[in-house]
């Protein structure tokens, strides 16, 4: 799916996802990762919802956005709630998506220029 933006501002967007796989900028990623305007953290660790701590969103509070979308996957899968208890006390939103819907909706965020934060969990073939 295209989901291209104008990026005349030099701010990170998703050009395209497709299952397992999305394009920011001119680059194509394959493992789990974090999304920022202007940063980006390649390899993140979690692949799956049910692996996901709440340490993992270290890299996130650091930069203090307002909203933190979390993709998932193909399908939205809620991990357990008490993880964003960090997020909640900093007053960092967050929303539980699958990735193709996180992927828009960071999109739109960041078109309205909100500081918003895309953790997206990429599956990594294991055969």
């Amino acid at each position: 799916m295209k989901i291209a933006l104008d990026n005349a501002s030099g701010v990170n967007v998703i050009k395209s996802y497709a299952p397992g796989r999305v394009q920011i900028r001119d680059r194509h990623y394959s493992r789990s990762l974090i999304v920022m305007p202007h940063h980006l953290l390649a390899e993140w660790g979690p692949n799956d919802a049910g692996t996901l701590r709440g340490s993992d969103f270290g890299p996130i509070i650091e930069h203090r956005p307002e909203v933190l979308i979390l993709g998932t996957g193909e399908r939205q899968m809620f991990p357990d709630l008490a993880i964003f208890g960090t997020l909640m006390d900093l007053g960092i939103g967050f929303e539980v998506m699958d990735n193709a819907a996180a992927c828009r909706t960071y999109n739109i965020l960041i078109a309205e220029e909100r500081r918003a934060a895309l953790a997206l969990m990429l599956a990594t073939d294991t055969a």
